[in-house]
């Protein structure tokens, strides 16, 4: 996977979407403490789709990382731990910010995600926050719309706020955005956060996602 790089993800993003729109000034709007997410639209997915979707989220492989070798195995514990310290004003609790860590890194990589980037939008979301609700009611790390749970869930819309739950179906769905918008990263993630054609939700998370670059992510 390709490391995070905001400027030319931006850069190429903004030539093929953003600037193709005539769209103007960027803004970052998000405040440390707010909740961003809760306008992705429910629209009709094909059967297959759903299908697809559900089998994504349905599978219970626990966030336990695998390496086919021990460099890889040292660069992931380099990243945890600088991570760690990143993420220690946000997170206190030494188990909670690994177990965190250790899920999102998995969760990003079972759906071929940036997990720099999906750090930043899961600031920009939620600001870190597991019980954080949106005013439209978007709930968890990754303001999960309660819709998600009925589409492709077991209907139950209060496990959006167990945490692998959550971070397992924001990548699933960001996923899916990103495969609708042929790997455009600047349009899906105005589709997730349904302001999609907007520049200041997709330049606030890549503003976010410098805050966790790390070579070894």
């Amino acid at each position: 996977m390709n490391r995070f790089d905001p400027d030319a993800l931006r850069r190429r993003d903004w030539l093929t979407s953003a600037g193709a729109l005539g769209l103007g000034s960027l803004g970052l709007l998000a405040g440390p403490g707010s909740a961003w997410a809760g306008r992705q639209a429910e629209e009709p997915l094909a059967d297959s789709v759903r299908s697809v979707l559900s089998a994504a989220i349905a599978s219970s492989a626990p966030p336990v990382p695998e390496f086919s070798d021990i460099e890889k195995r040292l660069a992931h514990l380099r990243w945890l731990g600088v991570m760690s310290e990143r993420l220690k004003k946000r997170k206190p609790d030494f188990q909670t910010r690994i177990e965190f860590l250790q899920t999102v890194w998995y969760e990003t990589r079972r759906a071929g995600l940036d997990t720099t980037l999906v750090l930043g939008l899961i600031q920009v979301e939620s600001a870190f926050r597991k019980f954080a609700i949106s005013r439209v009611g978007a709930r968890g790390y990754m303001q999960i719309m309660p819709f998600w749970a009925r589409l492709i869930g077991d209907g139950d819309a209060s496990r959006l706020f167990n945490m692998q739950t959550n971070l397992r179906f924001g990548c699933v769905i960001l996923r899916h955005y990103l495969d609708r918008e042929r790997g455009n990263t600047y349009m899906a993630l105005g589709r997730y956060n349904g302001s999609r054609g907007r520049p200041e939700y997709p330049n606030a998370v890549y503003a976010a996602a410098r805050n966790w670059v790390h070579p070894d992510a």
